[in-house]
């Protein structure tokens, strides 16, 4: 069952065998019901998800204002991303809303992957910072959205 989630995902598409091999001995395979937290804003950033099935809900709540859905992801994408990135702390909170079924990674295992296996480590942090830029440009259009509305209920001077 984890061989055939591993085969769907583009984040693993082209990896050599050996890459393969060493990163499906790091991942598990997870299933989650609609209305599950995966963890919350602030909460320690210790896993990386990749969605195999389902609907991953990002949101991230400002201090000044209202709460903000930034990304709905879908299978093939990537939540928690905080973790890989060695970050202490999630930015944002991730919420199942739908069944879902994720592979999940330690953070600190993915990072050591990487320090041990120099070859490896362009092509996982390429993939990651590809699913990393997109997000940022998504969450740039939601921002400007909030603002607009603010504009128009007469919140922003």
């Amino acid at each position: 069952m984890l061989a055939e989630a591993f085969k769907q995902l583009p984040f693993f598409e082209g990896l050599s065998p050996a890459h393969f091999a060493c990163l499906q001995k790091l991942f598990y395979l997870f299933e989650y019901s609609e209305g599950t937290h995966l963890f919350e804003q602030g909460d320690p950033a210790e896993f990386l998800y990749l969605v195999v099935k389902g609907e991953v809900v990002v949101n991230f709540k400002p201090d000044d204002g209202p709460v903000i859905t930034v990304a709905h992801i879908h299978p093939g994408s990537i939540v928690g991303w905080s973790a890989a990135l060695g970050s202490r702390k999630y930015t944002s909170g991730a919420l199942c809303a739908t069944s879902t079924q994720l592979l999940r990674v330690r953070g600190v295992d993915l990072r050591k992957l990487c320090k041990q296996n120099s070859d490896l480590r362009p092509i996982l942090l390429d993939r990651l910072a590809t699913v990393i830029a997109e997000r940022l440009s998504k969450a740039h259009d939601q921002v400007v959205a909030l603002l607009e509305q603010g504009l128009r209920n007469g919140v922003l001077v």
